[in-house]
């Protein structure tokens, strides 16, 4: 079997056209990973009680299985829960009319926000606690310092690490064509399904992973740099 570079271009042509349901998975599992994460953090930072044990069991449940499992387990049974309280309650809406998309964001967005709550709350912790004492001694509430003071020195503190996040979650959304969604790794397998030229299809969409990889590196390098001036006193 010899390479063929050309077809390596025409998969590549034809897998730009599934970039933005890639990006969208992405994006929206990191938004709502990332809001779920900040809640689970504080939670357990603050052992806040009832919820401290629950958020603890979600995240060790979670970093525990594996993301596959957390999407099948979401694409099989939330539809048992929703038909089933649907029939109790004599509601309209079923599970079918449930895009196959929004499985996926219900459980990468679910997975996301387990790795991100032990993201951010390494970065609250490696605030100075005596920050959020003078903030107290100033006047400011709880929720006052950790706005102001806290969160924009522990976002600083943890962007690193989010930003590895954001790249966990971009290569795990490939694992969404089980659930018939037709991302970049699926519609490499459908290109190169019509002459089995499978290592061009996949080496095109390697490419794509790869350049959009770069790109959310160097998007945080850049606001890493930006929150470093301000932390540095640099911007006016």
């Amino acid at each position: 079997m010899k390479l063929d570079p050309s077809f390596i271009w025409t998969a590549f042509l034809q897998l730009l056209s599934v970039i933005p349901t890639t990006l969208y998975i992405t994006i929206v599992s990191v938004l709502v990973g990332f809001l779920i994460g900040t809640c689970v953090a504080l939670i357990r930072i603050y052992k806040v009680p009832v919820l401290y044990p629950v958020a603890a069991g979600y995240v060790t449940f979670i970093r525990g299985t594996p993301m596959l499992t957390h999407l099948l387990l979401i694409y099989f049974g939330l539809p048992m829960i929703i038909d089933g309280l649907a029939v109790h309650y004599g509601w309209s809406f079923r599970a079918a009319s449930i895009p196959m998309i929004g499985f996926a964001y219900i459980s990468f967005s679910i997975t996301a926000g387990a790795y991100m709550s032990e993201v951010v709350r390494s970065g609250l912790l490696a605030v100075d606690k005596g920050q959020l004492e003078a903030a107290h001694a100033v006047g400011m509430t709880t929720p006052q310092a950790l706005r102001r003071i806290v969160c924009p020195q522990a976002l600083a503190a943890s962007l690193p690490n989010l930003s590895n996040s954001v790249i966990g979650m971009l290569h795990g959304s490939t694992l969404a064509f089980t659930v018939s969604v037709v991302d970049i790794n699926a519609k490499a397998q459908i290109v190169a399904s019509t002459n089995w030229k499978f290592f061009e299809a996949y080496l095109a969409a390697a490419l794509i992973f790869w350049g959009l990889t770069v790109l959310i590196e160097r998007a945080a390098a850049l606001i890493e740099k930006r929150i470093n001036l301000y932390n540095r006193g640099g911007v006016a």
